[in-house]
């Protein structure tokens, strides 16, 4: 199996989320057209949003920061080759632990069992990167 599909996997999620995003602010937007300056940054709009929209928006950021490593490594792994059934594993759990994370995020957004999906999913990616500077090294 590629080792871009668990990529592809992870880059549909934040897709989704975008979607998401979009359906949480965009009756905000129409509401308050026109008014909208006072927001011009995120972090001013976000007290006026609901607790679950600013559980999405935190999610939909959350997927432009480790996930962006996630996308080079694999990327890397695909160029030269490098990818076998440690990586494909570690890149489909990366992955499925990726989408666990946004599930507990956007809906109870229990911190404690969030950061335990984040080290685990860090952990594949240090795994990953681990395994490759073996191999460069030797």
């Amino acid at each position: 199996m590629n080792i871009l599909y668990p990529m592809l996997l992870v880059i549909t999620l934040s897709g989704i989320l975008f979607l998401l995003l979009g359906a949480t602010r965009v009756p905000s937007i129409i509401k308050y057209f026109g008014k909208l300056q006072a927001a011009k940054h995120s972090d001013d709009l976000r007290p006026n949003l609901p607790s679950s929209a600013r559980n999405i928006t935190d999610n939909y950021n959350h997927l432009f920061e480790q996930p962006t490593l996630f996308y080079a490594l694999v990327t890397y792994i695909y160029l030269m080759e490098h990818a076998d059934s440690t990586h494909l594993y570690l890149a489909w759990l990366y992955a499925a632990l990726r989408i666990v994370h946004s599930v507990i995020q956007i809906t109870s957004n229990n911190v404690s069992y969030r950061a335990l999906i984040f080290l685990g999913s860090g952990a594949c990616l240090m795994l990953m990167i681990i395994k490759e500077v073996v191999f460069f090294v030797s």
